[in-house]
């Protein structure tokens, strides 16, 4: 038998073989441990970001009140009637399969030669949408509405919000909330989600001065402390101040926000919360108004068209600023309805009055162009000037206040009586740029500056260069003669006018006005500069103003028994419309002797048949005020007269 020789030889090529072999198997080896051990932290960060989602709830806002506590704008509990998405996923799925075998059935019976087919996604939107008109139908049967869910929400809601409660139904009423509570059945999916939203016990009175909020997209920012920068966030919708003072402090009525930490599964639903922190309510704020003159400004304009500004002498603080016609700010809360915005819209009630309405000032003007003529010398308290029923400008006459003829008159009686005539001729000795220096030494020619934004700021002081600019011709005695009654170009606010009679009752150009409280002592620097008046001078005026609240004066209808007021009526003629329409002014301060209040009035005629004067119109108004300042502040007279 032959034999076979087998060698066995080493192959040295193998060596480079298994050596490369190993060499991988290392580097393999070594790359698993650096997963597994090294990058482990890493890897359950990134699975917890995939498992956790973070929900931020904004704090509910503060409170505003007046300057004796009195709550003006309030929080209440907003109720919802809502379900909760993760505790009907079985449902959405027993509806999804519920149709799908349907629409089997369906096709199979047609006996269609064509394949089945159907669109897997818009059965699903199908399936979730009727699972919760179920629910939504469940309240109506209770509350006999026949509401009906929108398919763009439910699908924003799964798409943006789904870790939150779906809204069946918001902001009930008390009594259908009532009714839920009474009649849902015990285990129900639907619950009830309180929140809050701003409310407003006055209603519409200083509307325009506390202002409004409106939801905002962006939500609240995460509170400070809550873990979860990197992790995706839900955010419920917060309040942002549109107007009036909750827009000038919303960033001090802002509450803190709080937050969830929640732990979902591979289809987003959650099922675990292991963290909350509870969201804080922001600062109140404590205004300068008093809610009882404003509440008396508000029932003396009844349904008048106007104004009312009253400020504190001393401090500055504004007490009341109201502006007719007006909105109910809970009207507003949580949302505007179209409706309710285009009826505001319609009856201009839109504007502050007090600050943006910019008017002639009429005659309470006349106290700047007196003040303008004595500081340059033209005019002396006692000066006897007579006045006929008109005056001759150029080749026009101009006519007295009433048609009268007030024969020789002083300052006091000038202003007693409203003399036209008599300031016609103390003007035009005076000029027009001493006038306007005056009256922008006053500020009437600067926005007024309180915390309220968008105050008016084209008011007009006119003198010669204004006008060759914006009308593009020369000034004349006759523009003289109207700026120094008030009329003419002349514009301003009735905030304005309050302002300069504050001043004027401390003998000052400026008052420092503000609509928060201050604190009780304080000491306030109002700026300008004294009046520049001799005492004897602002003896005179002052004694003119008081004389027109006297039994003959054109502002008796603003006397008060017990008080000595000095005011001053203006009645400004317009046109609107292309119709002559009058303006009715009030401007004054009180008591004389120890000046507290200022207070600024001014109504619109707004048809051709308001009969507006400032005397019988906005005097009255005035004194409704000023009677609801002393019966809350004080004047021992007066508390005699109505055994207050």
């Amino acid at each position: 038998m032959e034999h076979i020789k087998v060698y066995r030889q080493w192959n040295p090529r193998l060596r480079l073989f298994y050596g490369v072999f190993g060499l991988l198997f290392l580097v393999l080896a070594g790359g698993l441990a650096w997963r597994q051990l090294v990058m482990r932290g890493e890897y359950r960060e990134k699975e917890e970001r995939q498992n956790m989602r973070r929900v931020i709830q904004p704090g509910p806002r503060g409170r505003i009140l007046d300057r004796n506590g009195e709550v003006l704008v309030d929080n209440r509990p907003r109720f919802s009637a809502v379900v909760s998405l993760k505790d009907l996923r079985d449902e959405f799925q027993d509806e999804y399969y519920e149709r799908l075998n349907a629409m089997r059935e369906a096709h199979r019976e047609s006996n269609s030669a064509e394949p089945f087919k159907f669109d897997w996604e818009d059965l699903q939107w199908e399936s979730r949408a009727a699972v919760l008109q179920k629910r939504l139908d469940q309240i109506n049967a209770i509350l006999g509405t026949d509401e009906k869910l929108s398919s763009r929400d439910i699908k924003r809601h799964f798409w943006h919000r789904l870790l939150m409660p779906f809204p069946l139904m918001s902001d009930l009423e008390p009594e259908q909330y009532a009714k839920l509570i009474e009649q849902l059945p015990l285990g129900s999916d639907v619950f009830i989600y309180t929140d809050t939203a701003r409310a407003y016990p006055y209603g519409d009175a200083a509307a325009h001065t506390l202002g409004y909020v409106v939801s905002t997209r962006e939500g609240a920012e995460a509170p400070e402390g809550l873990p979860g920068e990197d992790l995706k966030t839900f955010t419920y919708k917060g309040e942002v101040g549109r107007n009036g003072l909750e827009r000038a402090f919303d960033e001090e009525l802002q509450g803190e926000a709080g937050g969830e930490i929640w732990v979902v599964d591979r289809f987003q639903f959650q099922y675990d919360k292991p963290l909350e922190k509870a969201a804080k309510q922001g600062e109140d704020l404590v205004t300068s108004l008093d809610i009882g003159m404003q509440l008396a400004a508000e029932r003396a304009l009844e349904e008048k068209t106007g104004a009312v500004a009253a400020v504190d002498v001393r401090t500055g603080e504004i007490l009341t600023l109201a502006s007719r016609p007006s909105y109910d700010l809970n009207d507003l809360s949580p949302s505007i309805p179209q409706a309710v915005f285009d009826d505001i819209n319609a009856r201009g009630a839109w504007l502050n009055r007090a600050t943006q309405g910019l008017y002639p000032p009429g005659s309470t003007f006349k106290m700047i162009t007196a003040i303008a003529a004595m500081r340059n010398g033209d005019l002396e308290g006692d000066e006897i000037i007579e006045c006929s029923s008109h005056f001759p400008v150029g080749r026009r006459l101009f006519p007295e206040h009433g048609r009268h003829s007030y024969g020789q008159v002083d300052l006091p009686k000038a202003l007693e009586k409203s003399s036209n005539v008599y300031f016609y001729q103390v003007g035009l000795r005076t000029g027009i740029e001493n006038i306007a220096a005056e009256a922008k030494r006053f500020g009437l020619d600067e926005p007024v500056g309180v915390e309220v934004p968008f105050g008016a700021t084209r008011m007009i002081v006119p003198d010669k260069e204004w006008k060759q600019e914006t009308q593009g011709f020369g000034w004349v005695g006759g523009d003289t003669a109207n700026v120094s009654i008030g009329q003419g170009y002349l514009l301003t606010t009735p905030l304005h006018m309050a302002e300069f009679v504050a001043s004027l009752a401390r003998r000052e150009t400026r008052t420092d006005l503000t609509l928060l409280k201050r604190e009780p002592g304080e000491v306030v620097n109002h700026g300008g500069e004294t009046i520049g008046l001799t005492d004897e001078q602002y003896a005179s005026m002052v004694a003119g103003m008081e004389r027109a609240v006297g039994r003959e004066g054109t502002a008796r209808y603003a006397m008060l028994p017990g008080v000595r007021i000095a005011g001053k009526t203006g009645t400004a003629q317009v046109k609107k419309d292309g119709q002559p329409l009058t303006l009715a002014w009030f401007v004054g301060f009180a008591p004389v002797e120890n000046p507290r209040v200022a207070i600024a009035v001014c109504i619109e005629g707004m048809e051709r048949g308001d009969n507006y004067a400032g005397g019988k119109t906005a005097a009255p108004v005035a004194r409704a005020v000023l009677e609801a300042y002393f019966r809350e502040y004080g004047n021992s007279d007066l508390l005699s007269q109505y055994n207050w």
